[in-house]
């Protein structure tokens, strides 16, 4: 097998004092001479593995399937817990052309000198075996697929007559989940659901009750994608929402009313916050878990560009005013606000903040919790903020005349207050506070900055693809200035590093309206917001969708993604 393996990696163009690394260390370490060699990162795990299944006479699967027809059989010969302990995927049968009798079992592996595996496997299958290889991550995501996640839990625990909710199965230990646990429990499988959401780097858990399954989906850059899950879950449905329950220290009897919880998770060494929402429903209570994590808040995170950089850094050495960051739900506006904060978060500030909820905590800042409940609104928690001294204040959002007019006058008083507004663009924010009721004067001479932004999805850098778009599609888009310009496509299908998507993250899109002196006058006369909007491109405004067509030409989005966010400018 050595001498194999030695001349596949020589087809792969690696050197033979790698590959006698690559053994020297398997050796010492007692792990698999392949693992190793891929490990060291001198070769490519698809080049490699495909020579090796050439010299083994192996068929090499890119990406294994399993045959749509035999799926049952195959979990049946395979369990998920059998799959996933050796770490194997059943791609289907060999038969008898004539009489169609199953002459063998077709099973892939990435690691032919695992030879307990291939033994266990001897003795698993009722058929004889032949064998093909495939990369590592390929077999584990068609393993998820075809079981679903913690699927070989969810069989254990079948098995042993589990999934009620006593509290054996539910016991409130400490919110460790990189822990492995052989003994398969609710506990377990709810640990793995949360482990596998991180690795996929999701921003949100949803676990939705169907009337024959759970639905389990994961907010990834933005979007929802379904996760495959194991066949009758809807036998731990109860147990599942009672484990996160207990983690999140919600009454676990009560499942007629909305209930909020948080969770604090240890997972590999990191400190994870989940926010937790439960609400009832006509099939059982619906749980959506928000992941946050413990961020680094920093201006080059925010992806500016040098003019819109240079502006926020004028606007945060102000001594007092304020700045509103406006969009929808889910645009980013948090993020923004807890830079800006980051900024300026020095010993020689004080700096509070009044938030619903309070969603990632900073050191050295004093964070408050709105609780309607017991009457500390935004509007009399920023009253009290104002008693205590601050030198910097952030309202979460400012919903009503009350809290506006405070923030105002904290503004004119000296302190630099920053909030956000729930309107389309910049320029909206300033109609939008005169609507509620704020003296127009009082807004041009406290209010320094609009900021509204979006999020759209960044291309992956390993499968995007330069294109220039034809002619009516770009007027279809809205962008014709683009003509002729080559910009970036995601590629359909994707790639393994962005999960078969073509987008690998998310970035924002701004626009700034300052109030300038011309600004300010046009403001206190009650202009028009057309008006406002000419006034603020002759100041030097850039709208969103500018912004966006400049970060889609540089390779960074796709027009199609700037336009989805911004389509309510095309008109």
């Amino acid at each position: 097998m050595i001498s194999i393996l030695q001349s596949s990696a020589r087809a792969a163009g690696v050197d033979d004092s790698d590959v006698q690394a690559a053994l020297t260390m398997a050796a010492a370490g007692g792990i698999s001479p392949i693992l190793a060699l891929i490990e060291s990162g001198a070769v490519d795990e698809r080049v490699f593995t495909r020579h090796l299944a050439h010299d083994l006479g192996w068929k090499w699967l890119e990406t294994p399937q399993p045959e749509a027809d035999d799926m049952a059989e195959l979990k049946r010969m395979i369990p998920a817990r059998f799959a996933v302990r050796h770490q194997v995927f059943p791609v289907g049968f060999e038969r008898d052309e004539a009489s169609s009798t199953l002459n063998r079992l077709v099973l892939a592996c990435h690691d032919p000198c695992d030879l307990m595996a291939r033994q266990a496997v001897a003795r698993q299958s009722e058929l004889p075996v032949r064998w093909c290889l495939t990369p590592r991550g390929e077999l584990l995501n068609a393993v998820q697929q075809l079981y679903g996640v913690g699927a070989e839990t969810f069989d254990a625990l079948i098995a042993a007559g589990g999934g009620g909710t006593d509290e054996l199965h539910l016991r409130d230990e400490a919110n460790v989940i990189d822990d492995e646990d052989e003994d398969a429990s609710v506990v377990k499988f709810v640990n793995q659901i949360i482990r596998e959401a991180l690795a996929q780097k999701a921003t949100d858990i949803h676990v939705e009750p169907q009337p024959d399954s759970l639905r389990i989906r994961y907010r990834i850059d933005g979007f929802l994608h379904e996760i495959p899950v194991p066949e009758n879950i809807k036998q731990l449905q109860a147990s599942v929402i009672a484990r996160i329950k207990v983690m999140s220290k919600l009454d676990i009897a009560e499942k007629r009313l909305p209930q909020d919880g948080r969770i604090h998770l240890k997972a590999e060494g990191q400190s994870i916050d989940v926010r937790v929402a439960c609400i009832p429903s006509v099939e059982g209570e619906s749980m959506s878990l928000r992941l946050l994590g413990q961020e680094r808040f920093t201006l080059d995170r925010l992806g500016l560009n040098e003019a819109h950089r240079q502006t926020i850094e004028l606007l945060l050495a102000k001594p007092n005013g304020i700045v509103l960051v406006t969009g929808p739900t889910g645009s980013g506006k948090s993020t923004t606000l807890y830079t800006f904060l980051s900024q300026l978060n020095s010993v020689h500030r004080r700096i509070v903040t009044i938030e619903d909820p309070v969603e990632n905590k900073l050191p050295g800042i004093v964070q408050i919790p709105v609780k309607n409940e017991i009457g500390l609104t935004f509007a009399s928690g920023l009253r009290s903020i104002l008693r205590g001294d601050p030198n910097v204040v952030m309202v979460g959002e400012i919903r009503d005349l009350e809290t506006a007019e405070i923030a105002v006058r904290a503004s004119l008083t000296g302190h630099l207050v920053f909030s956000t507004l729930h309107t389309n663009d910049a320029v909206a924010g300033i109609t939008r506070l005169i609507e509620m009721g704020v003296k127009p004067f009082l807004v041009s001479s406290s209010v320094r900055a609009f900021l509204a932004q979006r999020l759209v999805r960044v291309l992956c850098d390993s499968c995007k693809t330069p294109a220039i778009y034809p002619n009516d599609e770009l007027t279809k888009l809205g962008f014709p200035e683009a003509k002729g310009k080559t910009v970036w496509r995601a590629t359909q299908g994707g790639c393994q590093h962005c999960r078969g998507t073509g987008y690998s993250g998310r970035v924002a899109l701004y626009e700034i309206a300052l109030m300038t002196p011309t600004m300010q006058a046009m403001v206190s006369q009650r202009a028009s917001e057309a008006d406002l909007h000419t006034q603020a491109r002759k100041d030097g405004f850039i709208p969103m969708r500018e912004y966006g067509l400049q970060k889609a030409l540089v390779g960074i989005t796709t027009l199609e993604e700037v336009a989805r966010v911004t389509s309510e400018e095309l008109a």
